[in-house]
């Protein structure tokens, strides 16, 4: 298959739908994510919304994605750590790779680690708010 530039909410959702096909299927991944989320099509057009809010700024997210990978953390019994987060990202360049190129699969590239890492970061420091509790 001919990879394309990402240029509209058809692509994004492709790269959307074909990424999260595979961390469904992950061994490391899928757990979490199947185990958590329930509704699969309404999860994968947020995601979408996401991503084409991130690539194009047209704003159609609104949600809080630092809260939610918190939470989710919590869920999993604070159990996320640094091979889920590059089990994430070398999925998601994968699928870029497959599928797409250009400067905006080089964006889509860049966010993800850059977000990921964040992410990461303040998982870790919620935990250790979480621990810090007064006496």
């Amino acid at each position: 298959m001919a990879r394309k530039k990402i240029e509209s909410r058809e692509d994004v959702s492709l790269l959307v739908n074909t990424f999260y096909g595979k961390v469904r299927k992950d061994t490391l991944l899928g757990p979490i994510f199947n185990g958590i989320i329930t509704d699969w099509e309404t999860h994968l057009e947020l995601l979408t919304d996401f991503w084409e809010t991130n690539l194009f700024f047209k704003r159609k997210y609104f949600g809080n994605p630092m809260h939610a990978h918190i939470e989710v953390d919590k869920k999993v019994g604070g159990t996320i750590n640094e091979l889920h987060f590059g089990t994430w990202i070398n999925l998601w360049h994968q699928t870029i790779n497959e599928l797409f190129e250009g400067e905006t699969a080089n964006i889509a590239k860049n966010r993800a680690r850059n977000m990921g890492t964040f992410i990461h970061l303040n998982i870790f420091n919620a935990r250790n708010e979480t621990s810090k509790k007064p006496e």
